[in-house]
């Protein structure tokens, strides 16, 4: 439920961003200046529940591709099924976006998108932590894609890759204005992966806290149930689609780094 306190009118204040809160597992305080009260803060090696459900991801991917897979069974398991069906939606995926030169890095985009699934899917958990509501979390992600597509892009094609900013299409005339458009844009690219995912989780998270904590007042609780129901089942659809776009949106980057010609 959302955490809510009578003012001193009597009226009800609720704090839906109490839920991300970075606090330790073990200790019971919370990082200092959030506001909370907490006492003990989080230092480097800190277990906090952030990154106790990321672990919990990262256990449910293994789970899913190595012990849900191990049997190699001709009529597949429940698992063996979910996994198969993964590994073919995300192969297609990057052979279709990237190519077939852009297969060799299918096991990369394959965890990316699996870690995120399974965030996603792991916060709607009542009492979980969703780890992708962070920008800290989704930043580095962002970043890791955007500094291997960068890198990766200037190996594969030396200073032919700055041909990307270079919209030889266009007229002359434009093309210096364009290629500062076309720069700008792509250092933006981080920027936009890590905040559309972190946003849309958070933003979503938050609306239910909101009207779990309407549940409370008689006269519009079969309201705020109904509403509540709505809210988790559009969570439930977000929480694949968001980690659908940031899969794609990767394979995109990775196929400018291979064929950074217009």
């Amino acid at each position: 439920m959302a955490t809510e306190t009578h003012g001193d009118e009597g009226g009800l204040v609720f704090h839906p961003m109490d839920q991300f809160i970075i606090k330790p597992l073990f200790g019971g305080g919370a990082l200092p200046g959030d506001g909370s009260g907490g006492g003990t803060g989080v230092g480097l090696f800190t277990i906090t529940n952030s990154t106790f459900w990321m672990f919990l991801a990262i256990v449910c991917v293994v789970l899913l591709m190595v012990v849900g897979t191990s049997k190699r069974a001709i009529v597949p398991s429940r698992s063996q099924s979910i996994a198969e069906l993964a590994y073919g939606f995300v192969y297609k995926m990057v052979e279709d976006v990237a190519g077939k030169e852009g297969l060799k890095y299918f096991p990369y985009i394959m965890t990316l998108f699996l870690f995120i699934v399974f965030a996603n899917f792991l916060g709607l958990i009542p009492t979980s932590f969703t780890t992708t509501s962070h920008f800290a979390v989704t930043v580095v992600l962002a970043m890791a894609v955007f500094l291997t597509v960068t890198i990766l892009g200037f190996v594969k094609n030396g200073a032919g890759f700055l041909s990307l900013f270079w919209v030889a299409s266009a007229p002359l005339a434009l093309r210096p204005i364009l290629a500062v458009i076309e720069l700008i844009s792509y250092f933006v690219r981080p920027v936009s992966h890590s905040i559309r995912l972190a946003g849309n989780v958070m933003a979503g998270h938050a609306v239910i806290k909101v009207f779990a904590g309407f549940a409370a007042i008689a006269a519009i609780s079969p309201l705020s149930v109904v509403a509540i129901t709505a809210m988790y089942g559009l969570e439930v659809l977000v929480s694949f689609i968001q980690a659908y776009v940031f899969t794609i949106l990767t394979c995109v980057y990775l196929k400018d780094a291979l064929h950074p010609h217009h």
